[in-house]
């Protein structure tokens, strides 16, 4: 997703502060930088421009009068997890690439003082564009009602919802394989990579022609997923394999299952989701879906500086290992 809309916080620059008070861009930049040869009635009309306009300092283009910075401002929350902070490096070297930097600022997801703090700061240091990662829904929303007057691209929020598709790939797997029972662990529901993945189970079943099976809610950590073990084992019988919305839980959810005598995938298979670095040593190796992380930083830095790049990311890779078997007898 890329918006543009409204203009509550304009681009301002140094020549239109310069063209409202009356005084060069020279003039501008000195009282900036508090320069004491400046007359208090012209530093005074220089101060009252500012404030008129809402203009906010560009610290790397002061002494330019520049409009533009080439920097990309980053939004994030929730960066302790996986996907999180595979994001955040691969936008800083999608960034530079192309020739620009990354300036960060960290969100609380549930505090709207919080992300307008952010927003703040990333506008004072002059950012051409912003890119929001991890974003839960009340997040997204709050970001764009603030009208920032300048890009805005939000990860895994394209045109093409590839979070929808890589559930697909693993639903096709497990049906397969002969599955019929599928159970689900998802992420908490405010969360547009939930709402997406959710999306993407329902559909996959009703493809295959089969109904919900048993749903269980993390908020994406293992020990979220190893305290739901009880209902999980209560619901064996009637499943023969889990979707866990992220590897993490599928970690938290294995170890548990398996110290409660569950064998995988002999009585449940388990696939997780994301491919993190480690899912080829949970024990056993965990069946996945890699998304293309890369792809979709390249993706919301063109959309941002209206540069090319790619218009979408990869497809989804299916990881097949030894989580996943054919159903028990």
């Amino acid at each position: 997703m890329v918006s543009t809309v409204g203009n509550r916080r304009s681009r301002t620059g140094v020549r239109d502060v310069a063209a409202l008070a009356g005084v060069s861009t020279q003039t501008v930049s000195r009282v900036l930088n508090d320069s004491p040869n400046i007359r208090p009635a012209t530093r005074d009309r220089v101060l009252a421009a500012i404030a008129e306009l809402d203009y906010r300092p560009n610290n790397a283009a002061r002494s330019l009068g520049s409009s533009t910075t080439r920097t990309l401002g980053v939004i994030a929350t929730d960066s302790n997890l996986y996907g999180p902070s595979t994001a955040l490096t691969e936008l800083a070297t999608a960034a530079r690439e192309s020739g620009r930097w990354m300036a960060t600022a960290y969100a609380d997801a549930a505090d709207d003082a919080s992300l307008e703090s952010a927003v703040d700061h990333l506008l004072g240091q002059g950012v051409d564009g912003i890119v929001l990662v991890a974003p839960h829904t009340r997040t997204r929303d709050t970001l764009i009602g603030l009208r920032l007057g300048l890009p805005l691209a939000i990860m895994h929020d394209g045109p093409v919802d590839r979070q929808a598709e890589a559930t697909a790939l693993v639903m096709d797997h497990l049906v397969g394989l002969g599955h019929r029972h599928v159970g689900r662990l998802g992420g908490p529901a405010d969360w547009l990579e939930e709402a997406s993945r959710l999306a993407g189970f329902k559909r996959a079943l009703a493809g295959a022609g089969l109904w919900p099976s048993a749903t269980w809610q993390g908020d994406w950590s293992a020990q979220s997923a190893a305290e739901l073990v009880d209902s999980v084992v209560a619901r064996l019988d009637e499943i023969t394999a889990v979707i866990v919305a992220n590897d993490q839980m599928a970690l938290g959810l294995m170890a548990a299952l398996q110290s409660n005598g569950v064998r995988i995938p002999a009585d449940v298979s388990i696939a997780g989701f994301d491919d993190n670095p480690d899912s080829g040593y949970y024990y056993p190796a965990l069946t996945t879906v890699r998304l293309d992380i890369r792809g979709e930083a390249q993706r919301c830095v063109a959309a941002v500086f209206g540069s090319a790049g790619p218009p979408e990311p990869a497809a989804p890779t299916l990881v097949v290992r030894s989580s996943t078997a054919a159903p028990r007898s």
